[in-house]
């Protein structure tokens, strides 16, 4: 498949389609369309193949990492490239080719900017199709390779608040995230992140190929609706899918805490309760378990036809709820060992593993 420039056009469907394939989390719209147009206007960014590119190539994510309802949160965009910088710096990696770690509001634009101002391309192979609460989730089945080293640079928080710093982590994966999460918490919440190192081939069986431009496609197809309403928009995101809005309603009840790097809570509408752990883990309709992570669940308002995230999230909000079965999205090989579920059971209370089905291979 031919490489597609990466322009205005682009970026606001790739923001809007990544936004739900957030599934509540990934960042906002705002800050993705932000970093995005600004990567166009500096450079001239191409997203790529895996066929693309050598087997060989080096390719890092690009991420960010944290709590995005901190009230002290803070990156700016050239957070981003001082990552990458320090990667270099500290651990001697020449960035090839940049992926994203996962597809959200953001996210699905993390590494835009580097590539256009580094003259590289941007895969269209990120860590997953969806977005994930955990490091580990995001890298690749990484933390199953005996014997390897995980890379990490993180740079963020606020300069004017004594919050900036940089951090580069080398160890056990596991380890080096943990590290780079409290990170995010000493800088107010967020940190951009350079990360894990892999060759391109790597990517072909761990990474999720065809994700960014499946958030493309999702965000053209509700932009073509956006003249018909809000309400035609969250159609055109269910049929783009192939998933279904199963509930509309009015916001109730939000609670939502962040600790540790994290948001978490539950929202409470029409019946039902989503629990989130950044993103929603869980949909329950009448006490019955309608979708569990990673599946999609997304809240969409039903005036606007935008995604809302669990950091924007209200009461009184007129929202559709869409559910998106796994099997329809493309994951990663972070999203296929059960094992990596087991915090989310520990931190929302709700059983996860034994609902893991289509779209996990164990």
């Amino acid at each position: 498949m031919a490489r597609l420039r990466l322009d205005r056009e682009i970026a606001e469907a790739a923001v809007l389609g990544g936004a739900v394939l957030g599934g509540g989390g990934g960042g906002s719209m705002a800050k993705g369309l932000e970093l995005a147009l600004l990567a166009v206007g500096l450079g001239t960014p191409e997203l790529a193949d895996i066929d693309d590119v050598a087997a060989d190539a080096l390719v890092v994510t690009v991420s960010a990492v944290g709590a995005p309802a901190a009230r002290e949160a803070l990156t700016r965009p050239v957070d981003y490239l001082r990552a990458v910088e320090l990667l270099a710096d500290a651990g001697g990696v020449r960035a090839q080719a940049f992926i994203a770690n996962e597809c959200g509001g953001a996210a699905v634009v993390n590494g835009w900017l580097p590539a256009a101002l580094l003259g590289l391309p941007v895969l269209d192979a990120p860590c997953n199709g969806r977005a994930h609460p955990t490091g580990v989730m995001g890298s690749m089945g990484l933390h199953a390779l005996p014997g390897f080293v995980s890379l990490q640079a993180a740079v963020g928080g606020n300069p004017d608040a004594g919050r900036y710093l940089e951090v580069f982590a080398r160890g056990p994966l596991e380890a080096a995230s943990h590290l780079v999460r409290q990170a995010a918490v000493q800088a107010g919440g967020l940190v951009a992140v350079a990360r894990n190192p892999v060759m391109a081939d790597y990517l072909r069986e761990h990474g999720a190929p065809g994700a960014i431009r499946q958030a493309i496609a999702l965000g053209r197809r509700m932009m073509a609706a956006r003249p018909q309403g809000g309400e035609a928009m969250v159609a055109a995101a269910a049929a783009a899918l192939g998933g279904e809005v199963v509930l509309d309603a009015t916001v109730e009840h939000v609670e939502l805490e962040t600790s540790g790097g994290f948001d978490r809570g539950t929202v409470r509408l029409g019946g039902a309760e989503l629990a989130f752990w950044n993103e929603y883990m869980t949909f329950e309709l009448n006490e019955e378990r309608i979708a569990t992570f990673p599946d999609l669940i997304a809240t969409l308002d039903t005036d606007s036809g935008l995604p809302v995230s669990t950091a924007e999230i209200a009461c009184g909000m007129r929202v559709a709820v869409l559910v998106t079965p796994a099997a329809r999205l493309r994951l990663g090989a972070g999203m296929r060992d059960p094992e990596l579920y087991r915090p989310v059971e520990e931190v929302t209370g709700k059983q996860i593993i034994p609902y893991l089905r289509g779209g996990i291979r164990t």
